[in-house]
């Protein structure tokens, strides 16, 4: 519900704050007023297009409030958790245009984008003005409408939940599928490069090893004299390191009589002496197993020629790639292998989604079927109080493919003139007709929708006398469940009102204001005796009025 719209520095508006009641809100005025361009500024709310030109005062920014009560709006609750904004029953949305033509939009103080702004008021508002064929000549709408009075929207709920699994396993059959093609495509290339790693048969490290080992067997001979004579200086020279060593440990062991400490150096000394000793031996243990060995180096050799011909031919520098590569290649073998396999049961599994996607779709259109004719008929019979006698419209349902929404489309069609010819809507359907039909529409399906607040911006143009007190009638049971706002120049729609608001201009330091003013009773009566009779009512179009109102 629209509570109150305050409107600063727009177009003719310097200032006016309105405050809306439930039920039928009705706006009247004399031709040029203003109304429109009320309209025009909550148009701005609803995300419209901001123009700096638009600006009363060029020197001050427009600013557009709107506060809505959203209690018990799950859809509204949903989107403002969705977008992280405040959870709040009372929403204050606003809009400023710079005088730099600039604009910034806000949600209970938060800044938000304009599709945002769009999105959450496309929630709040319903405005419908006259010529506007778009919205009922909407695909979406018109099946929206159908399925609220057939009762589909939790069966929808279920089915897209279904139809969504359907659609992810189907793009999931189809990325195996197009795998397989392409591993297909490349199984006996891989298949020779495995094969060609896989009887090389490298461990980890093996080529860096046998590159160490190769060089080593190259220089055995030089690599055992420098061994051999290490191991002589240490053991058996004619004055060998370790026997001196032990030679001096224990003359300063001797001198341990004499000092402490010297004996601590003896100690030490005769550490070094076994440590050496012990090296020594390892030098004899490794220079026992150096030889040269051609037929050991021949084999080196060809098997580092094997390994770093895969190697250039991979563009890899180590034998732990290699053995990734071969690791790669066997998982793109095995999946050729157990592709079969997942594809069908893949097939499996789409096919038992489709067959339930199919038995939900057929309830659903089952459903939109049998709501059809009640609809239409209550439709045309609305058509003919609000002064449409030879109007009617006619539902076409056609089979499609699986969707979204079920296996067929709805088209709303019209025929004006009880032709027999039915066209789609916005073909048609002229703006006044097209207005009048949008509320016999919505006054049958506002008890199955939670519709928004419903704006209609002159819905009586082209009627009066007895159709406009029909379109009065409609829109007052409307709104018992429903706020509606109406910018009307008919007298019956207006004595229909729960609240009258008058829209004038005033002239204040030269300059023109148009502002707005909510009637009492006796101020309703007089302005609808003016509706009817012109500035200087008689008494009769007083008493006229009177009796309308009443």
């Amino acid at each position: 519900m629209l509570q109150k719209l305050y409107i600063a520095n727009y177009a003719i508006i310097e200032e006016l704050s309105v405050d809306f009641s439930q039920g039928l809100n009705v706006i009247t005025g004399e031709t040029g007023a203003g109304k429109s361009i009320i309209m025009g500024a909550l148009s701005l709310i609803l995300g419209e297009r901001a123009e700096s030109s638009a600006l009363f005062n060029k020197e001050k920014k427009c600013v557009v409030e709107a506060c809505f009560e959203a209690r018990g709006n799950e859809v509204v609750m949903l989107f403002l958790k969705a977008n992280e904004l405040d959870n709040e029953e009372l929403l204050l949305i606003r809009r400023e245009i710079a005088v730099n033509g600039k604009s910034r939009a806000f949600i209970n103080d938060t800044p938000v984008n304009l599709a945002q702004l769009k999105a959450i008021t496309s929630l709040l508002v319903d405005l419908h003005q006259q010529f506007d064929t778009l919205e009922l000549g909407d695909d979406e709408l018109q099946r929206q409408l159908l399925d609220g009075l057939a009762g589909n929207l939790e069966l929808l709920n279920e089915y897209q939940i279904v139809y969504k699994n359907y659609r992810q396993a189907e793009k999931e059959l189809a990325a195996l599928k197009q795998q397989q093609k392409e591993h297909l495509a490349s199984l006996d290339y891989n298949k020779f490069l495995f094969e060609e790693l896989d009887e090389l048969a490298l461990v980890e490290n093996e080529l860096e090893s046998l590159e160490a080992e190769l060089k080593l067997i190259s220089h055995a001979e030089e690599v055992k004299k420098e061994l051999s004579g290490i191991y002589l200086e240490l053991m058996e020279s004619e004055t060998p390191v370790v026997q001196q060593l032990k030679v001096l440990s224990g003359k300063l062991g001797y001198l341990k009589q004499y000092h402490e400490t010297a004996g601590e150096l003896s100690n030490r000394l005769h550490s070094l002496q076994l440590e050496l000793d012990d090296i020594a031996a390892g030098i004899d243990q490794l220079n026992a197993g150096i030889y040269y060995d051609p037929e050991r180096m021949q084999v080196v050799n060809d098997r580092m020629s094997a390994g770093y011909r895969l190697l250039k031919k991979h563009n890899v520098t180590a034998t732990s790639h290699l053995i990734e590569i071969k690791e790669t290649l066997q998982q793109k073998l095995d999946i050729v292998l157990n592709i079969d396999g997942a594809i069908a049961e893949k097939e499996r599994a789409t096919a038992a989604l489709v067959e339930a996607c199919n038995k939900a779709a057929a309830k659903i259109s089952a459903n939109r079927q049998k709501a059809t004719k009640p609809f239409t008929d209550k439709v045309n019979s609305l058509l003919q109080q609000v002064g449409m006698p030879n109007a009617q419209i006619s539902i076409k349902m056609a089979p499609v493919s699986l969707s979204q929404y079920g296996a067929d489309t709805v088209t709303y069609l019209f025929d004006a003139n009880k032709t027999g010819r039915f066209e789609p809507l916005n073909k048609v359907a002229s703006g006044g007709e097209l207005s009048r039909l949008m509320l016999c529409i919505k006054s049958v399906v506002a008890k199955k929708l939670q519709l928004p607040t419903l704006i209609f911006d002159e819905i009586d143009t082209g009627i009066s006398g007895e159709a406009a007190k029909q379109v009065g009638i409609i829109m007052k049971e409307l709104s018992a469940g429903h706020q509606l706002i109406s910018i009307t120049h008919q007298p019956q729609i207006a004595a229909k009102a729960t609240a009258h608001y008058f829209v004038y201009k005033s002239k204040s330091d030269g300059k023109i204001n148009t502002a707005v003013r909510r009637l009492t009773n006796a101020e309703r009566v007089e302005a609808i005796a003016r509706m009817i009779g012109g500035e200087k009512p008689s008494a009769a179009a007083l008493q006229n009025a009177k009796e309308m109102v009443e």
